[in-house]
């Protein structure tokens, strides 16, 4: 009767651990990110009345006649299931679909949570907000643009994104090679010239308002390219500033080109090519002084010549806005035009803004292939398709801007015959942008936190750093929803999300506790029935004994 009393204590301890295991479990019914555990029984060492026997040759064998002592805990095991997700529409809370955990720091030791509620601190750091711990990154995103400087993650909302040059520029689409509407290329100077009235070819020049200080001998160096892209160079000399006219200028800049008449309309120096068609014209006109000297007057020249109309077999107008250094945005304006053996060239035709100079305006030589795939580019060389120009902000620095047509055989770009397809052709992206504040957040299914800045731009502030683990059970509660690692867990393999087996993250959610309300309630049932059978055991044990007790009176 010893053993049953001992045994009875013993079923009552086990069964009061297993009722406090399943009030912990429905205590965090709504605690998100929590694991349930479970209660593990295991017998108690028995006392052994009689060994057993093997068999003879006359007689069987016996069993050992044992009995036990009652009742243990053999474990409480920590439930890793998935618990569900609920969308809680906040952008900074995450929660892991897979292994994983996230790592947070207290500034002396890493903890892990299954539990994303993350906020931004006064000094602009993810953290957990009910304890401060901060949140740890993983990988180098973030790190080129300054926006991370050490191991925590750090939001950038006191941060600038510095502007950035256009570098690059990406053409798409399909032209149309119809060739019964040539095109007559037409160049102006986008500089008006003045003079109280009109200009026109009679107007002297030291009577307009952009010239002062004019005198014999001063020389407009005229260069650029003819219709059939020869080079031109010329010289028109002023031998007499009293009688020197626009149009005499406009007769110099005639007779340097083969193919070109120079005029003037409203003000304005236009060349015009004397027929429709493909067309390299080019000028450029400087003042230089004596002889090309220093000037001692002035005549204030147009930066570049914009193309009022590209000429070519066909033609196809595109445009896109570019950013200098200073993210000033420039819109530019170009056009495709194609020559009589069924290539084609992208020329800028001008950028608004101010711009001293269109050094390389003209991509020639793009090919397409029987198909009407992308062909390349002929020349040399000729995958490194280039624009050039110079912004008045930077004027000792020649901006190179790469054009990409895309991949030779690829359909980035095409081109059909003039009966079929319609021009679709665009310049659709650049990588330039102005400056910008950071105006909100998302999280990707990698745990990349992408920010989204006041200029439009889209950046990659930081990477979330995830653990697995061998044994996740084995993990150690610290509460406030945190584990450590254990001597029977393993030690963390650190990773990112979609990677390692840690799963995917989900942004604007949080995981729920992964607590099965109905199997708590039958635990319960078991407990107290479990409670009430071993009070029993030890209630008719005492009455057994005051029975032999009495007995012995």
């Amino acid at each position: 009767m010893g053993n049953a009393l001992l045994a009875g204590v013993s079923g009552l301890k086990a069964h009061q651990t297993m009722l406090d295991v399943t009030g912990n479990n429905l205590a965090n019914l709504n605690t998100y990110g929590f694991k349930g555990s479970r209660t593990v029984f295991a017998d108690m060492l028995s006392s052994t009345l009689r060994e057993a026997t093997e068999p003879t040759e006359t007689t069987g064998g016996t069993n050992p006649i044992q009995v036990g002592s009652g009742t243990q805990i053999a474990s409480v095991d920590r439930i890793m299931s998935q618990g569900g997700l609920v969308t809680t529409g906040q952008a900074l809370d995450m929660a892991v679909e897979g292994e994983g955990y996230f790592v947070l720091n207290n500034g002396q030791t890493d903890v892990f949570t299954r539990v994303g509620s993350f906020a931004v601190d006064s000094d602009y750091y993810l953290v957990d907000p009910g304890t401060g711990y901060r949140v740890q990154r993983f990988g180098t995103e973030g790190e080129t643009e300054g926006f991370q400087t050490n191991d925590s993650i750090k939001v950038p909302y006191d941060a600038t994104l510095e502007a950035q040059a256009t570098e690059s520029i990406s053409v798409s689409g399909n032209l149309n090679g119809d060739t019964s509407h040539p095109t007559t290329n037409v160049l102006g100077s986008g500089l008006q010239y003045t003079a109280g009235e009109m200009v026109t070819d009679t107007t002297l020049l030291a009577d307009l308002n952009q010239t002062s200080g004019l005198v014999n001998g001063d020389e407009i160096q005229i260069t650029g390219a003819d219709y059939d892209g020869s080079a031109v160079s010329a010289t028109y000399v002023i031998t007499n500033v009293a009688t020197a006219t626009v149009g005499d200028m406009l007769t110099a800049i005639s007779g340097a080109f083969g193919g070109a008449t120079a005029s003037i309309f409203n003000g304005e120096i236009r060349l015009t090519d004397d027929a429709a068609g493909y067309s390299q014209s080019d000028m450029t006109l400087e003042f230089t002084g004596t002889g090309g000297g220093v000037p001692t007057g002035t005549f204030t020249m147009p930066d570049y010549f914009q193309i009022l109309e590209a000429g070519g077999e066909a033609s196809r107008n595109v445009s896109i806005e570019i950013f200098d250094s200073q993210g000033i945005g420039h819109n530019l304006n170009a056009s495709f035009v194609s020559n009589s053996d069924g290539d084609w060239d992208l020329v800028v035709t001008s950028v608004t803004g101010e711009v001293d100079a269109l050094n390389d305006r003209r991509i020639s030589g793009i090919t397409f292939q029987e198909n009407g795939n992308y062909g390349g580019i002929e020349g040399t060389p000729p995958d490194d398709p280039t624009f050039s120009m110079t912004f008045s902000n930077a004027p000792e620095t020649v901006r190179t801007m790469a054009v990409d047509f895309g991949l030779v055989g690829g359909r980035q770009i095409t081109v059909s015959g003039e009966e079929v397809g319609l021009a679709s052709v665009s310049m659709d992206d650049q990588d330039g942008y102005t400056s910008g504040q950071l105006a909100s957040m998302s999280v990707t299914q990698e745990g990349i936190l992408a920010g989204l800045f006041t200029n439009g731009v889209t950046k990659n502030i930081a990477s979330i750093k995830m653990a697995v683990f061998q044994n996740p059970s084995g993990l150690s509660a610290l509460g406030n929803n945190y584990f450590a690692a254990s001597g029977n867990s393993g030690d963390p393999l650190y990773t990112r999300g979609m990677s390692g087996g840690a799963g995917t993250i989900r942004g604007g959610s949080l995981e729920q506790s992964n607590v099965d309300v109905a199997g708590e309630f039958v635990n319960l049932i078991q407990a107290q029935n479990g409670y009430q059978a071993n009070a029993r055991t030890i209630k008719v044990a005492n009455e057994m004994l005051r029975e032999l007790a009495n007995l012995i009176r």
